[in-house]
Order: C-alpha cells, then sequence, then structure tokens
C-alpha cells in the first residue's frame, strides 16, 4: 500500500471525536469474528451475516509477500494489485524479457509462470487462545515473558498444524495483549502469475500521482492458485460484478491490513515522534538518494534499483506523513485526550487500581531504555543487510546451524519447529541476486551501522578491519555462492558446513552475529517484554472501562471495513468527486514521462468507452497491506480493487477521519474493459465474470 498524509486533514482529523476510545461511523478494521453487524445495520439498514461473511473470509486471500488478494474463479484465479506482485515479475524476467515495465500475458495457462517463493493463505478458523497464552507468562519475570510467550504460541501452532505444509498456524496479538486468537490457514505455496499490465498501465502518473486523486491507474494484476500441479478448485468464489459502484452505495474491503499504532500510549507516540521516525526518515532519504545515484551510471544500474526504489520512496512517505501527523499540535492533543479518559477511570476507581496498577506509568518509564536500546537493534537486527538477498539468506543459515542443536523452547522462534518449515521455503525461494544492487545495499548498511553505532563499537570493528564498505561489499558479491540454490540446500541440509564455510557472506555474519542476537536480547528484556506486561494490563482496563465494542490494532490479519463511495472536500482544493473516468486518462495523458501512456494503451480512445469508470474513493478505513483487497457490495460481488490512500491518510496509523481519509481503488468496469479492448484477454475477463 502506498500512504501520504497531508497537513491540511489535520485539524479535521482532530475534531474527530475519540479516534479510538469509540469508532465513529465507518471507522475500523474489524476481525470477522467480532464485526459490527448492529452497528453497520443502525447506520445503513443493511448488515451482512454470517453465512455473507463466512463465504467473503474463505474467497480473501492473503499474500505471505504484504498484500492481499481475492478468489474471483472457481480455477484458483486471485485478483490483487500490480504492485503486488512486481517482485515476482521481476523475479521471472530476462535481459530479454522485462515483465514488470512490459507487462506479463499469456493465452494458454500452460504458460503461467512460478512466482519464486511466493505464498498464499486463505483463513479456515479462529480459535481464542487467550487465556493458554496468558497463563504462560503469569509466574514469570518481565525479561523472561517474550521467550516463555513464544515458547506457548509455538507449541499451540504446532499442535494443531504440526508437519502439515498445506496449512499455516499462526497465534495472532490482538489488543497489544487483551486478546489471543490462533488463526488456521489453508496454505498455497505453487502461485503463479497469470497477467499483468504494464508497469506505466498500473502506475500512470508515478510519484506525482501517487496517494492523490484524481488517478487514472489500472493497478491490478491476476495470479493463479495451485496445489500438485493443478489449479486449486473453488466451490463459491467472489465473482466480479462489471457494472461497478455507484456514488453513496455500502461498500465493504476485506483485507490484511499491516500494522497500525492506534492503541500506542502518549509515551509510546511521543518516543515514535522524537526518536524513531526522525531516525528512520532520515534513513531512507539516504538509501533513496544512494539508490537515484546508482541509477545514473547505467541502463544495467537502473533496471537493478528500478523495482526496488518505489518501496523506498514509499515507505520515505509513510513516515514522513505519521511524523507529520504527531507533530500537529491539535493531533496529538485528540491522543492525550483519548488516554486522558483511561487515566481517569483508572485513579477515580480504586479497585481498577489494584486490578491493573498503572500501566500508563510502567511503559512512560521504559523509554529510557528503549533510547538506548534500539539503534544497535535496528541496525545489527531489524534492518541487517539493508535489503541484501546475499546476507539475509547468510544469516538464516548460520543462524539454523547455530540453534538446530539446541532444545525447541530455548530456540529464537523463526528456528522453532513450528515455524522451521516457513524459514526453509524462504531461505529455498529462487529470489533474483542483483549484483549493482546488492553492492549498493551491503556497502550501504555498513557504512550507516557505523555511523549510527560509532567505529569502535565491537560488530563495527570485527565487520570493517582493514577494509572499506566498498571492498567488503564486492567480495561478498563476487565471491558468495550464496545465490546458488543448490548451495543453500547443502548446507540447509548439513549445518556443520555452515560453521566452516570461507564463504565472505557466512564470514560476515559469523563476526557480527552474538552482538546482533545481544541487541535482539537487549531489547526484548529491556523494552519490547516488559511493554508487553504493561500492555496486557492496558488493554484489560480499556476493555473494562469502554467494553468489548472496540477494534483492535491492525497485524497484518484478515479485517473487514465498511463504508460508502464518496468524494470529499479537500481542505486546499475543495470538492473531490468519488470518481474518473477513462476519458480523464487520454487527458491527462502528456506523452511525456509519468504522464505517458503504456504501449498497450496507445491508439485505444476509441476501444473503451468515455464514461467507464476508471478509478473512485470510497470511506473505508485501510492501511498498508490492504493493497489487492476487493471492494465488495451487499450482494458479496467485486466492484472494485483497492490500490491506494488518499493524502490526507498516511495518519491513518494513528488515527482515522472520515470526512477526509479515502480509500482509492479500481472500478471493475475497467478491470473488464481494459482486459478485453485493451489487452484481448477475453478468457481471462469470461473467467472473472461468470
Amino acid at each position: 500500500m502506498r500512504m501520504r498524509f497531508a497537513l491540511g486533514g489535520l485539524a479535521a482529523l482532530c475534531a474527530t471525536a475519540a479516534m479510538t476510545v469509540g469508532a465513529v461511523a465507518d471507522e475500523g478494521m474489524w476481525t470477522f469474528d467480532a464485526f459490527p453487524s448492529a452497528r453497520v445495520k443502525e447506520l445503513y439498514g443493511f448488515a451482512p451475516d454470517q453465512k455473507w461473511l463466512d463465504r467473503v473470509r474463505l474467497g480473501s486471500v492473503r499474500l505471505e509477500g504484504g498484500c492481499s488478494g481475492s478468489v474471483v474463479s472457481k480455477d484458483g484465479l486471485v485478483l490483487t494489485n500490480h504492485h503486488c506482485v512486481s517482485d515476482c515479475a521481476s523475479a521471472l524476467s530476462s535481459a530479454s524479457s522485462d515483465y514488470l515495465q512490459d507487462g506479463f500475458f499469456t493465452k494458454a495457462r500452460s504458460d503461467e509462470r512460478i512466482c519464486p517463493g511466493g505464498e498464499a493463505s486463505i483463513l479456515k478458523s479462529i480459535t481464542d487462545v487467550t487465556t493458554r497464552v496468558k497463563a504462560a507468562t503469569a509466574d514469570v519475570t518481565s525479561a523472561e515473558v517474550n521467550a516463555a510467550r513464544a515458547a506457548k504460541i509455538a507449541e499451540i501452532e504446532r499442535e494443531v498444524c504440526g508437519d502439515d505444509r498445506t496449512r499455516r498456524c499462526q497465534v495472532v496479538n490482538l489488543y497489544r495483549g487483551g486478546q489471543y486468537k490462533l488463526h488456521v490457514y489453508d496454505r498455497y505455496d505453487d502461485v503463479r502469475l497469470a497477467f499483468a499490465p504494464e508497469m506505466q498501465a498500473g502506475f500512470f502518473g508515478g510519484d506525482p500521482d501517487n496517494f492523490n486523486f484524481p488517478r487514472y491507474a489500472l493497478d491490478m494484476a491476476l495470479l493463479r492458485l495451485y496445489r500438485n500441479g493443478q489449479p486449486v478448485t473453488f466451490m463459491d468464489p467472489l465473482q466480479i460484478d462489471a457494472a461497478g459502484p455507484k456514488a453513496g452505495e455500502l461498500v465493504f474491503v476485506s483485507g490484511h491490513p499491516g500494522s497500525t499504532e492506534r492503541l500506542l500510549t502518549v509515551a509510546q507516540l511521543e518516543f515514535q515522534r522524537d526518536h524513531f521516525l526522525p531516525w528512520r526518515i532520515e534513513y531512507l532519504s539516504q538509501v533513496r538518494g544512494a539508490m537515484l545515484n546508482e541509477a545514473t551510471k547505467g541502463e544495467e544500474e537502473a533496471r537493478q534499483v528500478s523495482d526496488a526504489l518505489p518501496g523506498v520512496e514509499n515507505s520515505l512517505k509513510v513516515f514522513k506523513g505519521q511524523r507529520g501527523a504527531l507533530v500537529e499540535p491539535s493531533f496529538f492533543a485528540a491522543k492525550v485526550g483519548e488516554e486522558q479518559r483511561l487515566r481517569d477511570a483508572l485513579a477515580a476507581d480504586a479497585a481498577l487500581r489494584a486490578a491493573y496498577g498503572d500501566p500508563f506509568a510502567d511503559i512512560a518509564s521504559l523509554v529510557s531504555a528503549q533510547k538506548k536500546a534500539f539503534l544497535p537493534y535496528q541496525m545489527l537486527e531489524v534492518r541487517f543487510g539493508a535489503g541484501s538477498v546475499l546476507l539475509a539468506d547468510a544469516r538464516i543459515l548460520t543462524r539454523a546451524a547455530a540453534e538446530g542443536g539446541k532444545p525447541d523452547a530455548d530456540r529464537l522462534p523463526e528456528y522453532r519447529s513450528a515455524r522451521l518449515a516457513a524459514t526453509e521455503r524462504g531461505l529455498m525461494a529462487e529470489a533474483p541476486v542483483l549484483p549493482f544492487l546488492e553492492k549498493l545495499e551491503i556497502a550501504f548498511w555498513l557504512e550507516k551501522t557505523r555511523e549510527y553505532l560509532g567505529p569502535d563499537h565491537p560488530a563495527v570493528k570485527a565487520m570493517f578491519g582493514a577494509r572499506t564498505s566498498n571492498q567488503i561489499a564486492a567480495d561478498i558479491v563476487a565471491a558468495s555462492q550464496i545465490a546458488d540454490p543448490a548451495f543453500r540446500r547443502r548446507l540447509w541440509d548439513d549445518p556443520a558446513q555452515v560453521t566452516t564455510s570461507n564463504d565472505p557472506a557466512i564470514a560476515l555474519v559469523r563476526t557480527m552475529d552474538e552482538a546482533a542476537r545481544a541487541a535482539r536480547k537487549t531489547y526484548e528484556t529491556t523494552v519490547s517484554g516488559p511493554a508487553s506486561v504493561a500492555a496486557e494490563r492496558l488493554a484489560a482496563l480499556r476493555f473494562h472501562v469502554l467494553g468489548q465494542g472496540i477494534y483492535p490494532d491492525a497485524t497484518f490479519t484478515l479485517r473487514l471495513s465498511y463504508g460508502v463511495v464518496k468524494g470529499w472536500t479537500d481542505p486546499a482544493l475543495g470538492d473531490v468527486p468519488p470518481f474518473t473516468y477513462a476519458s480523464g486518462l487520454w487527458t491527462r495523458a502528456t506523452g511525456a514521462y509519468p504522464f505517458n501512456l503504456a504501449a498497450s494503451w496507445v491508439g485505444k480512445e476509441a476501444v473503451i468507452p468515455a464514461g467507464t469508470q476508471f478509478n473512485f474513493v470510497s470511506t473505508n478505513d485501510i492501511i498498508g497491506g490492504n493493497s489487492g483487497s476487493p471492494v465488495l457490495n451487499k450482494a458479496g460481488r467485486i466492484i472494485g480493487l483497492v490500490f491506494d490512500g488518499n493524502i490526507h491518510s498516511t495518519g491513518g496509523s494513528f488515527g482515522f477521519d472520515p470526512e477526509l481519509n479515502r480509500t482509492v481503488s479500481v472500478s471493475s468496469q475497467m478491470i473488464v474493459a481494459a482486459l478485453r479492448g485493451v489487452y484481448g484477454a477475453n478468457a481471462l475477463a469470461d473467467e472473472l465474470v461468470k
């Protein structure tokens, strides 16, 4: 999801009363087992029943790379965004066939191509396991709580899914520790690309149009799910209604929003505002500059960074927008007001204080430790390698060898038996290794680690020795065998070879992994562990004061939001209508990038009726991860495809304003019209609308 934020929207956002204290109309990313049907019925005269909810749940797809989708045919066709298949298209490309830029279309299913490392999941069941998880941490210290909780979660997941590679089990933390739910998924690891338009069709308008409206982007693509070499059969797919949406129509978005932080305390928001976000913006700005510089060196360098650069630019805008929200006084005052209501309830009731203590003070007391611990944790653990495929795989191999001999409960969570198969699948995925991009990422990460941690940090000294960052990066790219799947398989199957390997990527990991593990442990025992204990008590307090009719933060798990097709009144631009139409594309197209037409669209003005809906906006509450989500009407038919938010919506990480926040989607009218009229993909179009 590409999201951005404009300061013009903040005053109105803050006028919205109690963004998380009591959900306002159209607010909330609701779980399927706690959807507020009565509230929707009261507001709109319609609410989905259990049959409707079950059908939509079973047709909603989580793409494990970070997007959403929907099953749209009985033969396993999945509708999602173009930008959600960019990694797949890039991995399948070669010097002679650039499927990301030029698109991908097959006339026969036999020509559909497997997405390297692609995985998709469909949620089958939800079970409350809160009591079991909380019992595991009842008698341990705050320093031990993360490990104890992780061990219990792994046990629960293993009990249900075991070694079954066709299922995925995930215990989900909701309400920041208020509830724990076991989600069981059908899992598909044979995901094939069936159709993608050209990059210039999917991302028409480029960065200038990104997060804005009006838009004219055909940001759609089609995948297909296979099992045992055959398309998966679905008896009741979520088919498209080619009529498209109507202004004022009630619509639902079913998808997997990635992460929101609406339930953070004021102290945690202050840390985000004053420490983490300024650092992250600086870091990403410098990554972007390095990539832009690399792209000027030649055509191949530009090609290799072309896929990674948009993601960096999107993230940079997201974090700028998030900080823009938190530095706006009226917005922050609203967050303080939300917390004060809970503080007042706590202060007025001795029984509440006896039951929950003062979780606000407990969390605030952790900020000093967080300031000290977050940079080593980020640079050595979370941001390790800055995206380098070689270093990421080298660390998996190194850690798998070290963890394999330990008792299951003592391992890092990602190497416990319940998750080991998923770790293995990620390692063996055929991710492309792009040498120019790899050198850039490795050298950049080394330089920034030295800058942030200092040249005297033991890990920095061990990694650099007497070499420069560029020398280290060049040596790894030239000599590492990690890119060879057979080499990775050999070391995975025989971990003893890892400890003696002289591969330069593995050697670098060995020099710094002890420090990385120490940074991770320090952060978990001094910050995240104690914070999670306090957050569980805060969640219980919130339920006591506000009741159960509140929604949890987004966690990249399946959610349903509701809203209406509606434009907005922009503080700077005035009234913005809810639709764009095909005629507007030809008016907007100048012939110069980024407003040049994709090749397939040149000369096709007469093929698509001028009044065909192109993109539209609605009041649904979404966030990153909702990319590729279907927009559904009351009949449960797909009338749109989510691909973006407007400029006011980046603050949605911390709050929601129904007057300004808008979801941006591709109309089903244009999806079908483009498949037929522009691409001649009649078989796929027929499959969608059957």
